[in-house]
């Protein structure tokens, strides 16, 4: 297995995911991506098999790294995954998303190992028309900031490589979910580590928009679709759709109600201001219609916001204490993943 972004959030869950399953996984990302994940306390990096630290925009030093690696799926999770750097580094942005993904399906296609490709993209490459309708994988693709816009493209990208250029080459799905939450998320701009950053600190929280609505989900759910999207694609009699929806258990959660949700698992009181960004356009409602997964991968998310946040607040406190959550992650994976825990 290779998975690009390995050192990220969902990164990290996965590696250790896969490992639980047995998988032999190479990973590939910046060197700086574990800095804003849990990465280095969870150990994640001691279930690789190798890494290479570097760019998706580097072509050369990927197609390397996937023909060393010679993996049978690549899971391509690496990008600028960030609202608001996409207002500062809009060049930036587009060329990690869609360059970025560009390098890695063509170095999957010269890879003869190569099997399936299971390329992440986000709930928000959708053209939001405001109607707070849950949208389904053949709405219009669009986004009016540039990181949505980069992840439309990305998927404009994929499309046409696939209609051409990746005919005789590995299969590939685009896998498109959003605001996932889970323990070991130290991005900024997000909710979940801005909370534990907060308490950390001491200090209020801030809260750019506390009454958007949004498809808050655990990272367990999301990770058991990608790799149920990966079981499919290597399965060469199964029908997989070129896209597929990956949306919470429930209705959708504001800001403001996922707050909640934390002082009623922590018991803990957070304070908090609203703090409006101006230059920040997003969308006040998001929502997915996950139909397709269901039906198509027999996937079905398990946990509802409330008790996605039960399971961050969990990891949270044993950071926040200093306590070793090494084995504590691992054993979380094995949950999601329905094996028994390592010990």
């Amino acid at each position: 297995m290779f998975v690009t972004g390995h050192n990220g959030l969902k990164g990290a869950w996965l590696v250790l995911a896969l490992d639980a399953l047995g998988a032999r996984v190479h990973g590939y990302a910046l060197a700086d991506g574990a800095a804003a994940s849990g990465f280095v306390p969870m150990r994640a990096g001691d279930a690789l098999a190798g890494e290479t630290l570097a760019d998706v925009r580097d072509g050369p030093t990927l197609a390397s790294a996937l023909s060393d690696a010679r993996p049978d799926v690549v899971f391509h999770l690496a990008a600028q995954a960030i609202v608001a750097e996409g207002f500062r580094d809009p060049i930036g942005t587009f060329a990690t998303n869609v360059t970025g993904t560009l390098n890695v399906l063509e170095a999957a296609r010269r890879c003869a190992t190569v099997a399936a490709v299971v390329a992440v993209t986000s709930d928000k490459v959708y053209r939001n028309d405001g109607s707070g309708r849950p949208f389904r994988e053949d709405d219009p693709l669009g986004g009016e900031d540039p990181y949505s816009a980069s992840k439309a493209a990305a998927e404009l990208a994929i499309a046409a490589w696939r209609g051409s250029l990746g005919r005789d080459g590995p299969r590939v799905c685009a896998v498109r979910a959003g605001n996932v939450i889970g323990g070991g998320d130290f991005a900024s701009g997000r909710i979940v580590p801005d909370i534990a950053r907060s308490l950390a600190r001491g200090q209020p929280l801030g809260v750019r928009n506390p009454d958007s609505t949004r498809p808050f989900q655990y990272v367990g759910d999301v990770l058991r679709g990608y790799l149920l999207a990966a079981e499919h694609l290597l399965d060469r009699r199964a029908d997989v759709p070129a896209a597929v929806n990956f949306g919470p258990l429930g209705r959708e959660s504001t800001v403001r109600a996922l707050i909640a949700d934390w002082q009623a698992c922590s018991g803990r009181r957070l304070e908090w201001r609203h703090e409006p960004v101006p230059v920040l356009r997003e969308s006040s409602r998001l929502s997915l219609d996950s139909g397709l997964a269901c039906d198509v991968l027999d996937w079905r998310p398990e946990l509802d916001v409330p008790a996605g946040i039960g399971r961050c607040v969990a990891w949270y406190e044993r950071w926040l204490e200093g306590r070793p959550l090494a084995e504590f992650s691992r054993d979380e994976a094995a949950t999601w993943l329905g094996l028994p825990a390592a010990r």
